[in-house]
């Protein structure tokens, strides 16, 4: 479709308190909704960003009790939009989650779901210690859902570093791809701008990656600078390491002339490794 639209990327720094994150984020998607977007879609642990396994288990809901995705279910359909949920904390089990996105529709419909599927389990060499998977199950499936404009594609932060995710994806018919992300200050220093559009230019998607920004409740720090990327490559906007909102206007052509430039999605050939 060559329908232009305009696409938002939420920028939070979620905490502790599911009801604080929730009118935090709903202020900013109304925020957005004010800057002409169409499209609005917010970080990774939208409504919580709960490290401890205990506290985690005791705020964390099945997904059709979830407050959260309740409130956002209202409010795109009170807006007219289409959000986005970068993800949500969702109890899968007595003691697991899954790292849940969510594409809710205009009408306030969820129209898919993705579950993480590479889990984020990393020391770094600073110290920090990250081990998703004792606390979240992994996802097993790839997700490509239709929007208005074209097919999205479904992914949430540290898939970022697995390049065959995206081309199977852009491979299934993916103009858009989402990344909402919860990226920590030092691997986002180092590689987030470069990962973003590497993958844009993979691809030749646009790449609209709503992220987690500043030091949280909790003490991790997380680095911010939300991206709406372009097929080719450009930046089209970016958030700094504040809560706010970008916008960008998307034009779905773009997709069809970059990889005309480059055709590498349909180059593949096979190769044996000695």
């Amino acid at each position: 479709m060559s329908t232009t639209f305009k696409a938002a990327c939420v920028q939070m720094r979620t905490g502790l308190d599911v009801a604080a994150n929730i009118a935090a984020a709903s202020a900013l998607i109304r925020e957005a909704k004010g800057k002409g977007a169409d499209f609005i879609a917010t970080p990774e642990m939208t409504s919580l960003f709960e490290a401890e396994t205990d506290a985690l288990f005791a705020k964390t809901k099945p997904e059709a009790e979830d407050t959260a995705l309740k409130a956002f279910r209202a409010l795109a359909r009170e807006l007219g939009v289409w959000l986005l949920i970068g993800s949500l904390p969702i109890r899968v089990a007595e003691r697991q989650c899954a790292n849940r996105s969510f594409l809710i529709d205009a009408g306030g419909e969820v129209v898919k779901t993705y579950d993480k599927i590479h889990m984020f389990d990393v020391d770094l060499p600073n110290g920090e210690v990250y081990r998703e998977s004792r606390n979240y199950r992994p996802g097993e499936q790839a997700v490509v859902a239709d929007l208005p404009w074209g097919k999205l594609g479904m992914t949430v932060c540290y898939d970022l570093r697995f390049p065959q995710l995206y081309r199977a994806l852009a491979k299934a018919g993916a103009s858009f791809i989402t990344i909402p992300a919860a990226f920590t200050h030092t691997t986002g220093m180092a590689h987030w701008h470069v990962l973003q559009r590497a993958r844009a230019i993979e691809t030749g998607c646009f790449v609209i990656a709503p992220a987690q920004a500043g030091t949280h409740e909790n003490k991790r720090r997380t680095f911010g600078h939300s991206l709406i990327v372009a097929p080719w490559g450009e930046i089209l906007a970016e958030g700094d390491e504040e809560p706010g909102v970008i916008v960008a206007e998307i034009d779905p052509a773009k997709v069809a002339e970059a990889r005309g430039r480059v055709p590498s999605l349909s180059h593949d050939r096979r190769f044996t490794l000695s």
